[in-house]
């Protein structure tokens, strides 16, 4: 069963599946990013505030793969919403002439100029499509109301027992597409212990990760899970050669407990504005 795509919004097709490198540095992440583009990924996520973007350069050279024959997206750190010599940093940083996908990481501090930044670079064809991140309804609508160019992609937390019903009747309506971070849980056992997703991966002869990662598929969502073992990201790639019955999703629904495991407050948004990225 071959990889699964989403076509944004303008038309830029983009892999469903991607790897997540948010807490990787080093040679570990370089060796890993080059791992997954050889072993069943095509799209890789990082940002400016991973302070990681220079290995992720070197292992997006190391897979030895053409500029063409991968998905890349990163993220605008809040800190430099207004520095218009941020996106030229990032290419430069991963050593590619253009993002195809390029996200405003937090509504925190000046992020309608972060955005119009993005355009900007958008128009001027440094990166293929832009997306934000984080953003709840009211703020998405600012973005929409203030800004010429439509976002292609929102990233938000989503899984199982907090499937984006907050945002996703929105942006099925305006044409964005969603992309879940931490799919598995942001860390939290219980889901992946779930009965439900226990007994489906018995009778898939999968892990409970890949029925998570599989619903995803199905939901129409993207999604990029990381891992620093080559084992976890190689199972975290074979979830196209099965699929979920329509009951199956459906008890899959039920599990649903509209919590986040993030919880966002004003303290969190105020550090996320003050943080800045390492090469700052």
């Amino acid at each position: 069963m071959d990889q699964g795509y989403i076509t944004l919004n303008n038309g830029v097709k983009m892999p469903q599946l991607g790897f997540g490198t948010i807490g990787q540095s080093g040679d570990q992440i370089v060796e890993n990013v080059a791992f997954a583009l050889n072993n069943g990924y095509q799209l890789i996520d990082t940002a400016n505030r991973y302070g990681n973007e220079a290995e992720v350069g070197e292992g997006l050279k190391k897979s030895g793969l053409k500029r063409e024959d991968y998905f890349l997206e990163t993220k605008l750190g809040p800190t430099l919403y207004e520095n218009d010599q941020a996106i030229d940093g990032t290419l430069k940083r991963l050593k590619v002439d253009y993002i195809d996908l390029m996200i405003l990481h937090h509504p925190v501090n000046n992020y309608i100029y972060g955005y119009q930044m993005l355009e900007k670079a958008y128009r001027e064809g440094k990166i293929r499509a832009i997306g934000i991140s984080n953003f709840p309804v009211e703020k998405i609508q600012e973005v929409l109301d203030q800004c010429q160019v439509v976002p292609a992609l929102t990233q938000v937390e989503c899984h199982p027992y907090y499937p984006a019903k907050l945002v996703k009747p929105f942006c099925d309506e305006k044409g964005i597409a969603i992309q879940a971070w931490y799919p598995l849980g942001h860390g939290n056992t219980d889901m992946l212990q779930d009965p439900v997703f226990t007994a489906l991966a018995e009778k898939y002869h999968k892990s409970p990760a890949q029925v998570i990662l599989r619903w995803h598929i199905q939901m129409g969502f993207a999604m990029v899970p990381g891992s620093r073992s080559f084992e976890h990201i190689r199972e975290n790639a074979r979830i196209f050669d099965f699929v979920l019955t329509e009951e199956e999703m459906a008890g899959i629904a039920k599990v649903s407990r509209q919590v986040p495991f993030y919880q966002v407050t004003p303290e969190s948004l105020e550090r996320l504005a003050k943080t800045k990225c390492n090469f700052e």
